[in-house]
């Protein structure tokens, strides 16, 4: 249980229940995080019913409602998505543990998870609600939407965020871990990338869409052996159950988006990575150079 098929998934090899694209428990050796991906159109539901599970439901494209009952109260929130997951935040909903829920709409929509039974609010984060950090520098610039970090939501487990990378860019680089639990340094918490490409904005093709792709890679550290070193391209899947991970690179001609979830055996929610010693250095590099033009990407024509 090493390898590139045991960790890697292609787009809809892993439906299940209507979802294009089902991440939990099912999966040998996976605990901590689960993740859905569902493809709606009008008039079409999916359903969100096992409670025991904190959530966050993420418009990818297009724009949905979610009708969620909790003790014996029904409500329905709105979510004013996106055209797509190159066009900025968007709105997400954060749900209780004790929630179950029916999502409808037009689109591609991520609910991100992990189980638990403590129970936290129930709360909508505005699109510009969500902190949009510019990290990184140079060829190394990204976007991060930090909407279910600890710093702005609060939650039992479950960490989640979202990375777009410019085309030609790297990003969860240098390559780092977070597979054990060194207090103050490093959390210990498995993780999902959920990718997506499209042709960049900068002169980028629209009949290239389909063919879209970045490249992603993990290798092996003292907590287990893995390693993949795949094509991304929308719809798939990449499992870290531990060891390092990264780079993320837009390849020329096509930005990448992921979708990190994250979640951990630790009673302390909190991301501390620990960089892979040969290349730690590369950070050191970054200093005075200035953050990619492009970023941030945000919906065509908004300011």
């Amino acid at each position: 249980m090493t390898g590139e098929s045991t960790w890697f998934h292609r787009r809809g090899a892993l439906g299940a229940y209507g979802w294009e694209t089902v991440v939990d428990g099912r999966l040998p050796g996976w605990e901590h995080t689960e993740l859905r991906i569902g493809v709606l159109a009008e008039g079409e539901v999916l359903e969100i019913a096992a409670p025991g599970r904190e959530r966050i439901v993420v418009p990818l494209s297009g724009s949905f409602t979610v009708r969620h009952t909790e003790d014996g109260r029904t409500t329905e929130t709105m979510l004013v998505g996106r055209e797509s997951v190159f066009d900025g935040p968007s709105d997400v909903l954060y749900l209780s543990s004790a929630c179950s829920a029916v999502v409808r709409g037009n689109g591609r929509v991520a609910v991100a998870s992990a189980p638990t039974d403590a129970v936290h609010p129930t709360r909508r984060i505005r699109a510009d609600e969500t902190p949009v950090e510019l990290r990184g520098a140079g060829g190394s610039s990204r976007q991060v939407h930090n909407f279910g970090t600890p710093d702005t939501l609060d939650a039992e487990r479950l960490i989640v965020c979202e990375v777009i990378t410019p085309a030609e860019n790297w990003s969860s680089y240098p390559p780092h871990k977070h597979d054990e639990h060194v207090e103050g340094h490093e959390s210990r918490l498995e993780e999902i990338y959920y990718f997506e490409a499209a042709p960049t904005r900068e002169g980028g093709r629209s009949d290239s869409a389909d063919a879209a792709f970045g490249l992603f890679s993990t290798y092996s550290s003292a907590a287990g052996e893995i390693e993949i070193a795949a094509m991304v391209r929308t719809g798939d899947v990449a499992l870290v159950p531990y060891g390092f991970h990264g780079p993320a690179v837009a390849a020329p001609g096509y930005d990448l988006y992921y979708l990190n979830v994250m979640a951990g055996p630790e009673r302390e929610r909190v991301w501390l990575i620990t960089d892979d010693p040969a290349h730690a250095w590369v950070r050191d590099t970054w200093s005075g150079q200035d953050v990619d033009p492009r970023l941030p990407y945000r919906a065509e024509g908004a300011h």
